[in-house]
């Protein structure tokens, strides 16, 4: 299993937080998905042999939000 933290951007409200959530766990291979609004990211695990952070920040992107940054875990 693989973990990201996504930076993301337009999200306003718990509507969007539900709506980044959906669209991440509705991704083939992510096990879990974790969004906050602040601050403004998704933690994910997923199977990298099933998807990466550019899929999944695609993902968002289709969803309305933008992704500005991904880093690992603790980082």
């Amino acid at each position: 299993m693989s973990d990201v933290v996504l930076t993301i951007s337009g999200m306003t409200c718990g509507g969007c937080v539900n709506s980044v959530t959906r669209v991440l766990q509705s991704t083939p291979g992510v096990q879990q998905a974790s969004v906050t609004l602040v601050p403004s990211e998704a933690r994910v695990s997923y199977d990298a042999a099933a998807t990466n952070s550019e899929q999944l920040a695609q993902a968002v992107a289709e969803a309305g939000f933008t992704v500005t940054a991904t880093r690992s875990p603790g980082a």
